[in-house]
């Protein structure tokens, strides 16, 4: 049962006026309310950012991908200005938000780009709906191996909430901001990021967000590092394209999870982003975006088939080999 490439869209067609720069829209699903931002016409492009970030992360990209794609970037639930109640936080639930968002938008297949966490739920959201994704791009994204960075490991710990709250105390705030630049001067891999973990602690303005951070975090790391793990499945992304954006600098996510995913995901494409941190899609947007647009229009969607389905899954898992990486450059 193959299916077919999904129509040229638009964002009116969606029910909503089309965005000037980046306005946020508003739907409620299950009750609660889920703001995206979506912009453009064309081939549908899902963009997930990561933990206790926004659709505002997108800003520097969004408007040149939608040139060609129509975009849609949603502040997942607890995050940004979505609703952020007492929930489940998990990957596999990040996924069906994702879904039943996209269903109350009537997009019926898409390709994902999710950064950290974002990738974690958008390789999800392929394992859970293959029919559903054409193309996958993970972007510093989680779940390839356990090693993350220790502060967010550190975050996952009991007490972690006070602590957070104190960092919104002004002489406290201005310490921490003046170790970050001190970080960024010193040249270190964390320094590349400093600036940007920083932006993510500030936008957790209240009890209620970092709540909703610390569920979404502790459901996927503790004080050892990653919990959970794509590793297992990546087997199951064999015929559909795959793109890895990697900082090569990367401290949040080391760069050697880049090549452990692309190991497992056969034919997958790798891009190290060199002297990028966590964010590659920050530090050279107009690459990024180049990245995004070739690859969509140099691949085919994946054509879904559900008794292929069933032989990968009856099949023995293939372990990572030198011999079926597919391609790797390095993007300067």
């Amino acid at each position: 049962m193959a299916v077919r490439n999904s129509p040229r869209v638009g964002a009116d067609r969606l029910g909503v006026v089309p965005p000037r720069g980046s306005e946020l829209r508003y739907r409620t699903v299950h009750g609660y309310r889920r703001a995206f931002r979506v912009a453009g016409s064309g081939s549908p492009l899902v963009l997930v950012h990561g933990i206790g970030d926004s659709s505002a992360t997108w800003e520097s990209v969004l408007p040149a991908l939608a040139r060609r794609h129509l975009v849609v970037a949603p502040d997942l639930l607890g995050h940004g200005h979505s609703d952020k109640p007492r929930a489940d936080y998990s990957v596999a639930a990040y996924a069906n938000g994702v879904r039943d968002l996209l269903g109350v938008l009537g997009l019926e297949r898409v390709t994902l780009v999710g950064h950290s966490l974002g990738g974690g739920v958008a390789m999800q959201f392929a394992y859970q709906y293959p029919d559903r994704v054409e193309r996958l791009v993970l972007v510093g994204s989680g779940g390839a191996g356990p090693e993350v960075t220790p502060l967010l490991r550190a975050a996952s710990l009991p007490g972690a909430q006070l602590a957070m709250a104190a960092l919104r105390l002004p002489g406290v705030r201005l310490q921490i901001g003046a170790l970050a630049e001190a970080l960024r001067l010193a040249g270190g891999d964390l320094g590349v990021d400093a600036r940007e973990l920083l932006r993510v602690v500030d936008a957790l303005p209240d009890a209620t967000a970092r709540a909703a951070f610390l569920r979404t975090l502790r459901a996927v790391v503790d004080w050892r590092g990653q919990v959970v793990t794509m590793l297992d499945r990546c087997y199951l992304t064999r015929g559909m394209p795959t793109l890895l954006v990697w900082g090569g600098r990367d401290a949040v996510v080391p760069v050697a999870h880049a090549h452990r995913a692309h190991a497992a995901m056969p034919g997958s494409r790798l891009e190290i982003v060199e002297g990028a941190g966590h964010f590659p899609f920050h530090t050279d947007p107009a690459r990024f975006v180049a990245l995004v647009d070739e690859f969509v229009a140099s691949t085919r969607p994946a054509q879904w088939n559900r008794e292929q389905w069933r032989q990968l899954l009856r099949s023995r898992p293939p372990g990572p080999g030198p011999g079926d990486n597919g391609a790797e450059r390095s993007a300067t």
